[in-house]
């Protein structure tokens, strides 16, 4: 009985050295900055009547409706003397952030790290991938690939055969070593 009681009395007595969960968050909470949240979410776009087309630049794929706004670009790029793809999700971003995007389709899955980047005018989404990568797989077949960006909505990259060939001549390519992309 006597253990007990003391049992009892430590547990009490060590309950009561830490403030209730709920306090702390208070606390923690008002010590917040209004400019730490992310931007608000946009809208996944429409995507009726969006195409795969070649861009002024080779090797690169540029994603959406004619005479719009691109979505979605895919290139292939030499990075460090690696055959890459690099992938553009054309959503404005909030500075360095970071984030994985889900491509969903083709029988496959991926979610691939992504982050902003900055092009001179704006933060875009963007990410360096490897040409032999099987996560890339989920782009390659026939059907239609859904790409969503927590914030950035989801983009429905219509089914189209242009990223499969673009992804195997990055990966049929040798890499060229005379520059860092």
């Amino acid at each position: 009985m006597r253990n007990t009681i003391i049992l009892v009395s430590s547990a009490i007595a060590l309950s009561a050295c830490k403030p209730a969960a709920t306090d702390d968050y208070v606390d923690r909470a008002q010590r917040v900055e209004a400019g730490e949240f992310a931007s608000a979410p946009i809208e996944s776009p429409d995507t009726e009547g969006a195409v795969w087309v070649d861009s002024d630049r080779p090797d690169r794929l540029i994603y959406g409706k004619p005479g719009a706004t691109p979505l979605f670009a895919l290139a292939c790029e030499t990075v460090e003397g690696q055959r890459m793809v690099h992938l553009t999700r054309f959503a404005i971003a909030d500075p360095q952030a970071t984030a994985l995007i889900a491509l969903v389709g083709n029988g496959h899955a991926a979610h691939l790290p992504i982050k902003a980047e900055w092009n001179e005018r704006v933060w875009l989404w963007e990410g360096y991938y490897f040409a032999q990568s099987p996560a890339l797989e989920v782009l390659t077949g026939p059907r239609r690939v859904e790409a969503t960006l927590p914030g950035a909505g989801s983009v429905i990259l219509n089914a189209s055969q242009r990223p499969a060939e673009l992804i195997e001549a990055c990966r049929q390519s040798p890499a060229d070593t005379a520059g860092p992309k």
